[in-house]
């Protein structure tokens, strides 16, 4: 852990999964005793949650082959591959350039990715489809990527990434490629464009990582460098988002000069250091990080210690624990009102949900019949609980939104 009094070695624990692990499983622990200011835990209730999560893996995944939680499954909407379809027309290259390629195009699609909400939708020109939130999002950022939005030379090399093509994006060339209008509102327009644009920076700002082009695809061949015994360990995959990143975040809470990214504070942290006080979940980094290890592995490069990774403390997950009465609310109140993500009932909701999920994991393995190696936390949030928590918000809300409504600005959810 270091000396956490000392700065750079706080900012350093602040963004390991030790540290995401070890302050959401604190606030579990309080939820124990029921020393929470804003929810009950009802332990009692998990058994009927994990019985759902896996029956819900069985009607996805009867074979129980499940792949990653990862942003490659949004891609497929309705059925099409839309991936697969342009991948094949990359077949004159060699796989590190399409790896470069997947790169770029995961990279913006993550960070784009923040909740829609409820009053978008995409209509798909090529296909006649018309797809909403997450696969909504991936969907129009596929087809803005395909179009060369995020590159400095859109006719000559259109697929690509780089600080060329991010740095001058305006908020209006987001919404032209995502169909915003009056009627089709898009949360966080203006904070997605700002994400591209410090996305730009951060790539001119570190050629050691993203090479002399400042383009995306360099941090390929960076983690290509970081091979032990010719496999990379998932965590240096995030170590090197979390360098790589963190200027582009809104400026929160900072820590000796760094911008600590998704970290938020919670009265129940209690350390007696330069962390006290703080949880961190960089959520959005470690989804990125599960949807990039797919692109190593189908270049044939193993990926290590999957599960030293966390679960994912967003709406779907915290959704599924909310609706199925794992959770409750102290107050009802905090259901009437629409949260902004720093309030201290959101950080609490997301730690909560990242821990849960640690703990409903073996009780899923155990009904499927499926040990930890065959089914690591990133298969049980696609099988899952993310599918889950989607599944029964729409039984329990027309709209089939969450349990509890938070403020995004386009950067967390």
């Amino acid at each position: 852990m270091g000396n956490l009094n000392e700065p750079a070695q706080a900012v350093a624990w602040l963004r390991t999964p030790e540290a995401i692990r070890a302050r959401c499983h604190e606030l579990l622990r309080l939820g124990e005793r029921d020393a929470l200011p804003n929810f009950h835990v009802h332990f009692d209730r998990l058994p009927a949650a994990a019985d759902y999560v896996a029956q819900v893996i069985r009607e996805n995944y009867p074979t129980l082959e499940i792949p990653y939680h990862a942003r490659w499954r949004h891609f497929t909407a309705g059925g099409i591959d839309r991936w697969g379809r342009l991948a094949a027309e990359l077949k004159g290259l060699d796989a590190d350039e399409i790896a470069r390629i997947r790169f770029d195009l995961c990279v913006v699609s993550v960070l784009l990715d923040a909740g829609a909400g409820p009053g978008w939708k995409y209509a798909e020109a090529e296909t006649g489809q018309t797809v909403t939130r997450s696969e909504g999002l991936a969907v129009a950022s596929l087809h803005a990527f395909r179009a060369g939005l995020f590159s400095g030379d859109r006719a000559g090399r259109p697929l690509r990434a780089d600080a060329a093509g991010l740095c001058p994006l305006p908020p209006n060339a987001i919404e032209k490629a995502f169909q915003v209008t009056a009627d089709n509102p898009l949360v966080g327009v203006e904070g997605r464009a700002a994400l591209m644009r410090n996305l730009g920076t951060a790539l001119k700002a570190r050629p050691d990582l993203f090479g002399p082009d400042a383009r995306i695809g360099g941090l390929y061949d960076y983690l290509k460098g970081q091979l032990s015994d010719g496999r990379l360990a998932a965590r240096s995959i995030l170590a090197a988002l979390l360098d790589a990143f963190s200027p582009i975040w809104p400026s929160r809470i900072t820590l000796d000069g760094a911008n600590l990214g998704d970290v938020w504070r919670h009265r129940g942290i209690v350390s007696g250091d330069l962390t006290s006080g703080l949880i961190p979940f960089h959520k959005l980094s470690q989804w990125l990080t599960y949807s990039l290890v797919e692109i190593f592995e189908d270049a044939g490069i193993p990926v290590t210690g999957m599960d030293d990774l966390t679960g994912l403390p967003e709406y779907r997950n915290g959704g599924l624990f909310l609706d199925l009465g794992v959770l409750s609310l102290r107050h009802e109140a905090l259901a009437q009102f629409a949260l902004p993500v720093e309030d201290e009932a959101v950080v609490e909701w997301r730690a909560l949900t990242l821990a849960l999920l640690d703990v409903i994991a073996d009780p899923v393995r155990e009904r499927l019949g499926r040990s930890r190696a065959e089914m690591p936390l990133a298969r049980i949030l696609e099988g899952g609980t993310w599918a889950a928590g989607r599944k029964i918000a729409r039984e329990k809300r027309p709209d089939g939104g969450p349990p509890l409504r938070v403020v995004s600005d386009g950067t967390v959810f």
